[in-house]
């Protein structure tokens, strides 16, 4: 399968602005790019890049004063399957995870553990450890958030979410890392694309989505707490312990976010 995916984001900044961007295509999907992802400025303003240590690769520049438009249109393959379901995997002991995988059974900026261990194992404590276990928490998650896309909230916690009730995808992704995490199993923020490809279409403006990975069996497997289903053409952007880490953009000092699209689309076959 092809998908056509990009962005178009425009800031107004009333002075030069550095900002730090995670737009690009995250380095473990770059060998399946068609066209590259290339960031394109307009006005044309120098950049670098570097990885951070969670391997994402980021973006560093000095907006101007006025407008700034940033945008890519890429081209990149999939295999147009779903998600992988593992229901077999199981949750490995605290003393036997890798010393780079324990970050993500800590609390962070958006996943307070410490408010909502007792909930986590009041829930989940009775379950058998593993898949099973991270499906149960999916399960409450989707059921506990309404999701509204106008109910967006830049900092809404895991706990706020919790009681809240409400939210977009990072409020899901959130509460669910944050309860694996309370229940012993290592869980960490992802962000990228997902289109509307092998469902339905959605009333929905199209926007960055954001879902978690939980770590069983020796690898990370990819969850959705908001469709609470496996989905079709997920291309990761960057992970990390929350949004704080995955941020699109982060300015350092005043901006206006006057413009933002996304575009995530199946390139159909016109040959057929």
């Amino acid at each position: 399968m092809k998908i056509h995916a990009g962005y178009r984001i425009t800031f107004e900044c009333s002075q030069p602005t550095p900002m730090l961007l995670m737009l690009h295509v995250h380095p473990s999907r770059q060998p399946d790019l068609i066209t590259p992802d290339d960031l394109v400025c307009d006005p044309l303003v120098e950049f670098r890049q570097y990885h951070d240590a969670f391997g994402n690769i980021c973006t560093r520049l000095l907006a101007p004063a006025g407008r700034l438009e940033l945008s890519t249109d890429f081209l990149i393959c999939d295999s147009g399957l779903h998600d992988p379901a593992v229901p077999e995997a199981v949750q490995q002991p605290v003393e036997d995870l890798p010393d780079d995988v324990m970050v993500y059974l800590l609390g962070s900026r958006y996943c307070e553990t410490d408010h909502l261990s007792d909930t986590a194992w009041r829930l989940f404590g009775g379950i058998g450890g593993g898949w099973a276990r991270v499906q149960a928490i999916c399960d409450y998650v989707h059921g506990r958030i309404r999701f509204d896309y106008m109910g967006a909230c830049a900092t809404r916690t895991a706990c706020q979410g919790h009681t809240d009730q409400v939210g977009v995808c990072r409020d899901f992704a959130h509460l669910a890392i944050t309860l694996c995490r309370c229940m012993n199993i290592p869980a960490r923020y992802c962000t990228g694309y997902l289109g509307d490809i092998g469902i339905p279409p959605v009333d929905y403006p199209m926007d960055f989505s954001a879902w978690f990975e939980a770590y069983l069996d020796g690898r990370w497997y990819t969850f959705d707490a908001r469709h609470n289903t496996p989905r079709i053409g997920r291309i990761l952007m960057a992970t990390g312990r929350d949004a704080t880490d995955v941020a699109i953009s982060t300015s350092f000092g005043p901006s206006f976010l006057a413009d933002f699209s996304v575009t995530t689309d199946e390139v159909r076959d016109t040959s057929e």
